[in-house]
């Protein structure tokens, strides 16, 4: 071998940082077919709204069809209290709100503008 073939000896040259390389990978779930998977769950506002019914929560076009949300939704707020609603789907709507009726809300101790978890509801 000769001194032009060596690398890194005495020649000035920069070494390659690995973990920059190593950022280029992708994750496996990456690769591994996550692609195609629906995030099941999200982290919202509750909002009070007047004119929802007690049975119902209206929800944001975009935030529905992220989360897979078609006629029934549930939301838990603070871990204790779950709550089922049927879903109404409003293109009108943006942000990360979903709105409910604030008497049954009160009722229930809850406050408007509460951070609460929001999902598709499970059949049954």
């Amino acid at each position: 071998m000769t001194k032009e073939q060596k690398p890194f000896e005495g020649r000035g040259e920069r070494k390659v940082d690995v973990k920059k390389l190593v950022a280029v990978i992708p994750p496996p779930s990456m690769l591994f077919g996550a692609r195609g998977r629906r995030q099941r769950e999200k982290r919202i506002r509750l909002r009070y709204a007047e004119d929802v019914k007690r049975e119902e929560a209206r929800v944001p076009k975009r935030l529905a069809e992220e989360l897979g949300i078609r006629d029934a939704l549930e939301i838990t707020v603070a871990g204790k209290k779950r709550f089922r609603f049927k879903a109404v789907i409003d293109e009108r709507l943006g942000g990360d709100y979903v709105y409910v009726n604030p008497e049954l809300m009160r009722e229930n101790g809850i406050a408007d503008n509460s951070i609460c978890t929001i999902r598709a509801a499970r059949a049954g």
